[in-house]
Formats: C-alpha cells, structure tokens, sequence
C-alpha cells in the first residue's frame, strides 16, 4: 500500500496521471447542447438623443452538464450600432471563445447612445445580439425608441424668455430664473428633469397649458424606461424663492419629484402662486408646500405623496375644486396627512395663519393616523375655516367645517393599490355629487360644465 501511493504521488507530481478530468470540466461540442435566455428582446423605452440610456442585461445560460464554449458573441451593427455591449466586464463589438461552465451562466450589458435627427417625433432604432455555439445561431432583438430634445444644463434665465416647440426639453444640473425674470412655457410644453435637477423661480414662472389633451405642460423625471418612469422622489421639484411673485400654473403637470412645489414667501397680500387645474401627484415627499406666502388654487388634484401633500405654513390660503388624498401602494407609503396647517414657519418663529377651504376633498387611507387634517397652532394669530368640503379628521373640532360631510368615503371611480390605479373622477351614487356650493367657477379641471342637474359637486372633478 506504501508503495503503491508513493507511486501514485510521483505521478501526480510529474504530470502523467494516466486519466482525465471530470466530465463536468470537459467541453460540450455537441450541436444538440441547449442554452437558455432571459430575453429574447431587449426594449429600452424612450431615449432622448446625446443622453445615452440606462443599461439593460441580458443572461445566457449554460443548461448542460459539461463546459459550453460561445464561439461568437457579437453585435450585428458593429462600429455603427446606436447599442452598445459589455461581457464578462469588457467593452466591444465582438468576442469570441466565451466558455461557461456547466449549469452556470454569464451577463451581457446592454446600453443604447441615439444621435440626433431633424424628427420632432419618437423613432425607433434596432440592432441584434447574434450567439454562436456549436454550429448554432442564436439572435437576441434589439429595439429603443429615441427622441429629441432640447438639452438645459445649468441655464440661467436672465431675460424674459419662452420654452415653447414641439421637441421636449430636458433639464440637467439646474434650471434658475432670476429675479425680475419671467419664463413661459407654453401648451403642450414636456420639462423632464434629471435627478438632481431643480427648476428654481427668483422671478416669475407663467404656465399656459391648456386643459385640452395633449396641450397641458408636464414636469416630470428623464427617465422613462420600465419601472423607472413610475418612481416618486426621481428629481427634486420646482423651488420659488420669497423674490419670486406673481407665478401662474394653467394645466400643468407635476409628477414623481421629491418636493413637487415648495413656496418660500415674504408675508405679502399679492398672490405668489395660482394653481388652475393642476394635477400634482405620486411625490415622494409633498406636493404642495408653502412658508410664509400666498397661494390660490381652484380645480387642482393633489395625490399621493409620502407626506403632506398640502403643507402650508403661515400665510394666506385659498384652495377651492380641489382633490386632496392619498393611499399607499408598492412604490409610496402615506406617512402624513393629506392636509398640514401651521402657523410655525420655523422651530422659533410664527406668523399669522388664514387659510379657507371650499368645495376641496380631503381623504386617505392606509396611513398610521386616523386624521387627514392636522391643525398645528403656536402662535397667536390662526384662522383657518373649511365650508362644503369633504374630510376624514374625526379628532377635528367640527366648528371648524361648515355645511360639511365629515368620515364618508368619497367614492371615487377606481382605487386599486395592488395595481397602482388611481382614478379621482365620482362615480354613480358618491356622496360628494351636488355637494358643493356656487362659486364663479364655470368648468372643473377637464374643461367639463360645473353645476351639471343641480349644485356643483365636491373635488376637482364634476360628474358628468
């Protein structure tokens, strides 16, 4: 037995042990070997052109019990291809000899670089992935709609200016308007920011969407690929610094920022901020946060945002038409009440608060807290009242709500948190139908008649 391991070591040591290695390490050749894909098609959703595109990953698999060798890994546009690919971490057009042990498998990157056209509409660009192995051709698709755009980096408006054209703008690093400074955006106008970059007012902002589709301005993150597009907190908001006045939002759209809006005011009487038929919603943060200034909003929805999605903070306040709520889903959790009113503009300052709420609903659900109003009063100088509104703050005083319909379920068309759908429109029989008192608002937020068989309703929405 000595002798014969003895024997056996030296043959180990010099190399000629007269056997070959596990089945499992030796190459398959076979043309019957099987692999297997995570995709057969790559889809990258719209990419503005110059910006470059998330990256995508594509995993193939070894599904055999011995080494498989990739001949060929390569891109079929080569050196002209709008994508590019990366495997096993190295940047290329083409590779060759990849082996993949058995039942293992291997990454390829995957990301798309558009340039420029003269389209002002989305195009499509394609391209394949062709593996190669043992006599077998396999073809993953390619496929990215490209877009153009004009780019802002770090722009400072510093004259009256226009955003207007079919081409969507997109904001990088900043975009600042100085004071005395006015920037329009006209209808129809799509701002997308990145994700550090805030659109700052020192001067004055004048929106002039229109309630028509398509002709309503959108503010919203540049990333639209799958599920990025969806996600609350993708860029920072739109900041108006106490300098900034007479600002004006017709129709626009605020969507997936951190801070949708944020006011910072100087305790003027002149209005600093009219909201008309705006939808601001799914913010990580709030929608609406005022310090210290003076905002009037008429025909607005406001939805879910992780914490206040109306937060005002000494100040004078006129919120009428408006839908104000908020439900947790997979991408947001209600943290907060739909609705804060203080007077504290910091830990050790306060100002007079009045605040009138009329026709507005206020409501959540799946939130810690059995109020959807919180009342914070320090100073003593607080005036807020709500006449003909619907709200859930069962701990309120409820000499604060005239003619009011307190704890009832709005009844909105479609509330679907397991499928993130959310539809504020009424439906048939909600008790907020007829609800509301006359004012001088004619239309809701879509254009359509108030006062349809009777008094107006409640919300931003008439039933129609």
């Amino acid at each position: 037995m000595k002798t014969l391991f003895g024997n056996f070591l030296l043959l180990l040591l010099t190399g000629t042990v007269p056997f070959i290695s596990c089945t499992k390490d030796s190459l398959i050749t076979s043309p019957d070997a099987l692999i297997g894909l995570s995709e057969d098609t790559l889809h990258f959703d719209t990419v503005f052109t110059s910006a470059g595109s998330v990256t995508q990953s594509l995993k193939i698999f070894n599904l055999n019990d011995q080494t498989l060798r990739l001949s060929k890994i390569e891109l079929m546009g080569g050196g002209s291809s709008p994508f590019s690919i990366n495997v096993n971490g190295a940047q290329g057009e083409s590779f060759s000899n990849i082996d993949i042990a058995a039942n293992d498998s291997i990454y390829v990157f995957v990301s798309v670089h558009i340039d420029p056209n003269q389209q002002n509409m989305p195009f499509i660009v394609r391209d394949s992935i062709h593996i190669s192995y043992n006599g077998n051709d396999v073809f993953v698709q390619l496929d990215a709609y490209g877009r153009n755009a004009h780019f802002l980096k770090n722009v400072v408006v510093s004259h009256d200016s226009i955003l207007a054209g079919e081409l969507p703008f997109v904001v990088l690093g900043s975009l600042t308007v100085q004071a005395g400074v006015t920037l329009a955006i006209n209808k129809g106008a799509q701002i997308f920011c990145h994700q550090d970059a805030p659109i700052i007012i020192n001067g004055t902002l004048k929106v002039n969407g229109e309630k028509a589709p398509r002709s309503q301005v959108v503010f919203t993150n540049d990333r639209l690929d799958d599920p990025y597009k969806f996600f609350p907190g993708s860029w920072p908001g739109i900041v108006f610094s106490s300098s900034s006045i007479g600002n004006e939002l017709n129709s626009a759209i605020i969507k997936n920022a951190t801070q949708a809006l944020t006011v910072y005011g100087n305790g003027s009487f002149s209005t600093q901020l009219t909201l008309n038929a705006c939808i601001i919603s799914n913010n990580s943060l709030g929608g609406v946060k005022a310090v210290n200034s003076n905002v009037f909003a008429q025909n607005c929805l406001i939805t879910n945002c992780g914490l206040n999605n109306v937060s005002l903070n000494a100040g004078i306040y006129n919120f009428i038409y408006c839908t104000v709520a908020s439900y947790s889903y997979d991408l947001l959790y209600h943290e907060a009440p739909v609705l804060l009113i203080s007077d504290t503009i910091s830990n050790s300052q306060t100002a007079p608060l009045f605040a009138r709420f009329t026709n507005d609903i206020f409501y959540g659900e799946s939130g810690l807290f059995n109020d959807e109003i919180e009342l914070i009063q320090n100073g003593n100088s607080f005036d807020a009242g709500f006449d003909h509104v619907l709200y859930k703050a069962p701990g309120l005083d409820g000499s604060l709500f005239q003619n009011s319909i307190g704890g009832a379920d709005p009844g909105f068309a479609n509330i679907d948190t397991e499928h993130s759908l959310f539809d504020f429109h009424l439906q048939p029989g909600s008790i907020c139908i007829d609800a509301g008192k006359s004012l001088f608002v004619d239309t809701d937020l879509e254009g359509s008649p108030r006062n349809v068989g009777g008094g107006p309703d409640l919300g931003c929405y008439e039933f129609q």
